[in-house]
């Protein structure tokens, strides 16, 4: 029994001791990048498989859209980079952690950066489905307020936690894991047929 106690109790601690490795091998400066990106990407697909799902339950959806998914991934992908960046430049600008900076990068965020990744969401769509400036403008107008007031009901409460207290190499992942719900929704607002799409 003693065996089989210390060979588990070995196994535990070598996986945890390369999860850990893992861990701070890709949350480095020198693939922060590259894990940020690959986490946006990833998650962002995930929302709208999630969302697709929901579409087929409700008899609204056939069946799964990969291009859909694969449009959805690369626009988190686009995002990612995005974010990544911005929160660099944020935490640059804005150091430290008092409620007061904290609530100074909130309003930053949600003046400059929301908009901002909601016009990349909608371009690179648009690019990927090979839609006219004229296209993307009109679904621009008519969806980007959606999801914007959408951030404003989410974002705030939730970049209190992210700004307070996360080191910005967290920043990404953690705005990531939040967004999963988010990018659910996301996926509903753009893939849903507006009025003028309807007639």
């Amino acid at each position: 029994m003693s065996t089989c106690f210390n060979l588990v109790k070995t196994v535990k601690t070598r996986v945890i001791s390369k999860f850990g490795s893992f861990v701070s091998t890709s949350f480095s400066d020198k693939y922060l990048l590259c894990t940020n990106v690959a986490l946006s990407g990833t998650l962002s697909g995930l929302g709208d498989i999630l969302e697709q799902n929901y579409e087929m339950l409700t008899d609204d959806l056939d069946n799964w859209n990969r291009t859909r998914t694969r449009n959805m991934s690369i626009c988190g992908i686009s995002i990612g980079v995005i974010c990544h960046y911005w929160y660099n430049y944020l935490d640059r600008k804005l150091p430290g952690y008092t409620v007061g900076t904290v609530c100074k990068k909130i309003i930053v965020d949600q003046i400059v950066c929301s908009p901002v990744c909601i016009a990349t969401l909608f371009v690179t769509c648009a690019i990927l489905e090979r839609k006219s400036t004229k296209e993307v403008v009109k679904e621009i107008q008519e969806k980007a307020w959606i999801l914007y007031a959408a951030e404003w009901a989410v974002w705030p409460a939730a970049q209190f936690i992210n700004f307070y207290f996360l080191p910005t190499k967290f920043r990404v992942l953690y705005d990531n894991t939040i967004s999963v719900g988010y990018d659910i929704y996301t996926s509903y607002v753009k893939h849903k047929k507006s009025d003028s799409e309807n007639s």
